[in-house]
């Protein structure tokens, strides 16, 4: 019983801050949108198609989460896109505390989006509100037809999946269509787009939905 009260309460009082992070977006009009999905999946190569494609267009900013490293921060620094690396240490996602701590260190007068790509990971960042806009999910063909069924919540409260180097369908034992109706099974409001960073098809899609949801 006692466990259970003490994840309430880390819970609870990650809502209070995710909620003061929420409003501070909507004041500044910014759309916040936390990037999810294992590692691997292609999370930090869907932002960098995602800056070639839109730049100039669209301005961003970015918090990359991780356990360790810098890596991802600085191949997003490469595109001129302001960045602030979170090292959780250990921690397998990152909380709304971490995020409102981070926002000081970006020029958010000047962001339009703002990605929090969070630490690779199918289940502990489904659980904690950052105050973000949207969730997005991406899910790389290469993880095989189950993932969606074997991590349901990370896709239920989505507001959009992203099927990542389908590309690479020629070489997988997997139906992008039956991933597809298993998301939207999951799920029946989750926008879906298949995408390759590699090749950049579907990024335009993708680009497409950022400025809608702006």
């Amino acid at each position: 019983m006692t466990k259970i009260k003490v994840i309430k309460n880390i819970l609870s009082a990650n809502k209070n801050t995710a909620d003061k992070n929420r409003r501070f977006f909507r004041e500044k009009g910014i759309l916040a949108v936390n990037l999810m999905g294992s590692p691997g999946s292609g999370k930090t190569s869907l932002l960098e198609k995602t800056f070639e494609a839109g730049a100039g267009d669209l301005r961003f900013a970015v918090i990359e989460g991780d356990l360790a490293t810098s890596h991802d921060a600085k191949r997003i620094k490469r595109f001129g896109v302001p960045v602030v690396q979170i090292n959780t240490h250990g921690g397998c996602h990152l909380d709304a505390n971490m995020v409102g701590r981070a926002l000081k260190e970006l020029p958010l007068a000047h962001t339009d989006i703002l990605v929090i790509e969070n630490v690779g990971n199918l289940v502990c960042p489904a659980d904690f509100d950052l105050g973000e806009s949207k969730r997005i999910v991406v899910l790389s063909v290469t993880e095989g037809e189950d993932k969606i069924e074997k991590y349901p919540f990370m896709f239920k409260f989505a507001g959009c999946c992203i099927l990542n180097k389908i590309d690479l369908l020629p070489y997988c034992n997997v139906s992008d269509e039956r991933i597809k109706r298993t998301a939207l099974k999951i799920n029946k409001d989750l926008d879906f787009f298949k995408v390759s960073c590699k090749t950049g098809e579907g990024i335009n899609r993708w680009l497409e939905w950022l400025r809608a949801k702006l």
